[in-house]
């Protein structure tokens, strides 16, 4: 559900490059020709850097300062040239641990989801979750607005026409119950007539 992406900031060669073979990729490349641009960007968005890497070619002190962004997810290639595959297999080491890192640790709400453990907690209370469950809470969470079954169904399960009402609303059913019984908080999930918000 979280795209990825890779911000390449100062280095128009290596985007160049990375453009070319973009098919070969799961994340977007976005390219920034100072890092002035890629930290106005961050500001008027209000973006913050949670499962994205920048790739510069030396050190930009600019970056370094910003509290938006994550120290350890700036990759500097000063040792050049360097092979393609090896770039492209560090660049993917880096995705993946930023990408565990942040599914570790979620807020929704007043919970801590841990989207590795499947596992949201409160205070000192914690429940385990099923895959579905966590795709429930995290599609829900994404989007302000009520979402309709069908909307659900849709996104969700991926399915269209062939999957009958009453599941989505069977899951969302169990989901409010585990968090009554464990939290003792039934407005978790709040149940409207257009659909269903966090």
């Amino acid at each position: 559900m979280f795209a990825q992406s890779v911000s390449i900031v100062e280095f128009p060669e290596l985007y160049n490059i990375l453009k070319e073979i973009k098919s070969l990729f799961k994340f977007n490349i976005n390219n920034y020709n100072n890092s002035s641009d890629f930290i106005n960007e961050l500001n008027i968005n209000n973006l913050e850097c949670v499962e994205s890497i920048i790739i510069a070619k030396k050190k930009i002190d600019k970056l370094v300062i910003n509290n938006k962004v994550d120290k350890n997810a700036i990759l500097v290639l000063e040792e050049l040239p360097i092979k393609i595959q090896k770039l492209v297999d560090t660049i993917n080491i880096q995705l993946i641990k930023k990408k565990y890192n942040f599914q570790s640790k979620i807020s929704i709400k007043n919970y801590s989801l841990n989207f590795n453990s499947r596992i949201v907690s409160n205070k000192n209370n914690e429940l385990k979750l099923t895959e579905r469950e966590i795709d429930i809470i995290l599609f829900l969470s994404e989007n302000k607005s009520p979402q309709s079954v069908e909307i659900l169904q849709k996104k969700v399960w991926g399915h269209s026409f062939d999957l009958e009402t009453h599941t989505v609303e069977t899951h969302i059913y169990r989901l409010r119950k585990k968090f009554k019984d464990k939290f003792s908080d039934e407005d978790f999930i709040i149940s409207k007539d257009v659909g269903y918000s966090i």
